[in-house]
């Protein structure tokens, strides 16, 4: 079964329960959140190369096509970590204080690598962002932490 641990497996196979139909699987359009849920961090790219469509209802993805796709992805090292996020957003640190502008901070998510909308950036400041001081400063690192912080534990 993929060369999966049985705990993977067993997380696997509480996310079908949960995004699928019995005996006919997930939406591909769900692929992304389905690996999100299982705490990887899959890039747009990653998920239409593993069979992710933009549509509902155009592919389903079956619990024995899931395990070889979650086991490559959870393979995949090519995602970035705290210490990594740290030093991409140091560049905008001028006073080298831990804190950066806000508003360069938006301008990143929303034009740079896998873009983000408004939306999905006032959603993300709503529920990672301490707020910005007088001056439109914004500590980062705790913004970060909230951000990669794993709100679904399986044990």
């Amino acid at each position: 079964m993929a060369d999966l641990p049985k705990r993977d497996i067993e997380n696997v196979e509480f996310i079908f329960e949960i995004m699928g139909s019995p005996g006919v699987g997930i939406d591909a359009v769900d692929l992304g959140d389905a690996l999100r849920a299982l705490n990887l961090n899959p890039t747009l790219a990653v998920i239409e190369k593993m069979g992710g469509t933009k549509k509902r209802n155009e592919k389903k993805i079956t619990f024995e096509e899931f395990l070889p796709i979650y086991s490559q992805v959870k393979k995949d090292k090519d995602q970035g970590c705290y210490e990594d996020f740290i030093e991409c957003l140091k560049l905008y640190d001028k006073a080298e204080n831990g804190t950066m502008l806000l508003a360069e901070l938006q301008h990143a998510l929303l034009s740079l690598g896998e873009q983000l909308d408004d939306e999905q950036v006032e959603s993300l400041f709503a529920d990672c962002m301490d707020p910005e001081d007088d001056d439109g400063m914004i500590p980062y690192s705790q913004f970060i932490q909230r951000m990669m912080s794993d709100p679904v534990v399986f044990d």
